[in-house]
């Protein structure tokens, strides 16, 4: 568990030099411990995708997320047969990230990247997401972990570069940077490139304890890999 008092070499969080047991922890370190307004939480989790991708030096398009299932005390496996398309939880001194086998390809990243978030958040889960406006604190967490995972894997210069540059199919864009239509739909929306809005999955249920948990699919594809199309993570 991370606290205030942690010592971080803030002068070498803008490059991949910094060990890599330290990168949650420099990645968690962006987040304030009290509650945050909607506004506040989406532009953190945005900064958190991005200080990711920075350390872990992922920039390409289609994020190589073994760099991330690989990182010091996260393990991440794939199981099928799970009743969600994955959950997290703290278990003999490591978080275990749990992906569904059976799922897409691109949705075992999308949920990877969303039970990131959990895993970054949860020093301070029970006060970062009060309920707002009839949105309950699991719900409000659940949405932002979505949006984390957005921001993780399709990041909004990125896209907007690509938009720019005429790839404006939303298909294309969805093959380019590895996640679903229904994912790149969304994400365009939030970046105001489209008009019309397509949802991204279900929202999960927040579980008691240090266990998260994330919907599962609407429907079951043939299961690939984590990293690319190619590649796998077990």
């Amino acid at each position: 568990m991370t606290t205030q008092s942690t010592t971080l070499n803030l002068a070498a969080l803008s490059t991949a030099a910094l060990p890599r047991h330290q990168v949650l922890a420099a990645v968690r370190a962006l987040m304030p411990p009290r509650p945050l307004e909607v506004h506040e939480a989406r532009s953190i989790a945005e900064r958190q995708a991005g200080r990711l991708r920075n350390l872990l030096d992922l920039d390409g398009p289609m994020v190589d997320l073994d760099a991330v299932a690989s990182l010091p005390r996260l393990h991440v496996r794939s199981q099928v047969g799970l009743p969600v398309s994955g959950f997290s939880e703290w278990s003999r001194s490591r978080w275990v990230i749990a992906i569904n086998g059976d799922d897409h390809w691109t949705r075992r990243r999308f949920t990877l990247a969303h039970e990131l978030k959990h895993v970054l958040d949860n020093p301070y889960i029970e006060m970062l997401y009060p309920g707002r406006d009839g949105a309950p604190s699991g719900q409000r967490a659940e949405t932002i972990c979505d949006y984390f995972a957005a921001c993780l894997l399709m990041p909004r210069l990125s896209v907007k570069a690509a938009w720019g540059q005429g790839n404006q199919r939303p298909d294309d864009l969805a093959a380019h940077f590895g996640v679903s239509r229904a994912a790149m739909g969304l994400r365009l929306h939030q970046l105001g490139l489209t008009s019309t809005r397509r949802r991204c999955g279900g929202v999960g249920s927040l579980a008691k304890g240090r266990r998260y948990e994330r919907a599962a699919a609407p429907a079951v594809w043939p299961s690939f890999g984590l990293a690319t199309a190619q590649g796998s993570l077990t």
